[in-house]
């Protein structure tokens, strides 16, 4: 039986209008959410439950290492040392990613694979050559290999294809958008900074569209 979560999707429709002013201004609060809205309604959802989802606290816990690696990159000011621990944050972020796909199918192993060798011939041909600091090399290396798998794992999940997809596209868009920081950030390349917040803030919108889609569908979980 179909279960209508309608004001789930009415605060989704504030994530939206939080991302727009999250775009526009400087303001951190604005920055964060999209990531602290999808945090308020995924609890609540699952709270609400006849019985409460374990995967959705991957969820809620990549929302909020994204909140806080969002604010050591906001405030890195150059500092090498701040960037390497925001994407220690983002880490950890796609660790809970990559968890709760793993909870709801199985990883696609040959896509994995394929965009594992792409991207690592990305690094090592266009970006390694430009890094000066080990431990940053490594960080940004290690984050990259978790992506990856994050990606993979997202395209062999079961259930409502709204919710696979929607789920699916949301960390492509974090990956495109961290694609962008790695061109700004080390290849002082700009032409595309402008898609990296609206990308970021609509993947978190689509992560949460995708579980609120699970919970309609399937409202008692495993």
């Amino acid at each position: 039986m179909q279960h209508k979560k309608n004001w789930a999707y009415g605060l989704l429709v504030v994530s939206i209008i939080l991302a727009i002013l999250g775009v526009t201004t400087a303001n951190f609060i604005f920055k964060s959410g999209t990531a602290g809205m999808g945090i308020i309604i995924l609890a609540a959802l699952n709270f609400g439950a006849s019985r409460r989802s374990k995967d959705v606290w991957m969820i809620i816990g990549a929302f909020l290492f994204s909140i806080i690696g969002d604010w050591f990159l906001s405030n890195m000011n150059g500092d090498s040392l701040m960037f390497v621990k925001g994407i220690a944050l983002f880490f950890l972020a796609h660790v809970g990613y990559l968890l709760y796909a793993l909870m709801n199918g199985k990883i696609k192993w040959k896509f994995t694979i394929i965009l594992l060798a792409a991207y690592l011939v990305f690094f090592f041909w266009v970006l390694y050559p430009t890094f000066t600091d080990m431990a940053l090399m490594v960080a940004s290396l290690i984050y990259l290999l978790i992506s990856c798998f994050s990606l993979g794992a997202s395209m062999g999940m079961k259930g409502n294809p709204s919710a696979k997809w929607s789920y699916v596209f949301g960390i492509i868009l974090i990956l495109f958008s961290d694609t962008i920081i790695a061109f700004k950030e080390f290849l002082d390349f700009h032409m595309f900074d402008f898609l990296i917040t609206p990308t970021y803030y609509l993947a978190h919108i689509c992560i949460t569209f995708s579980l609120i889609k699970k919970f309609e569908i399937t409202p008692t979980t495993n």
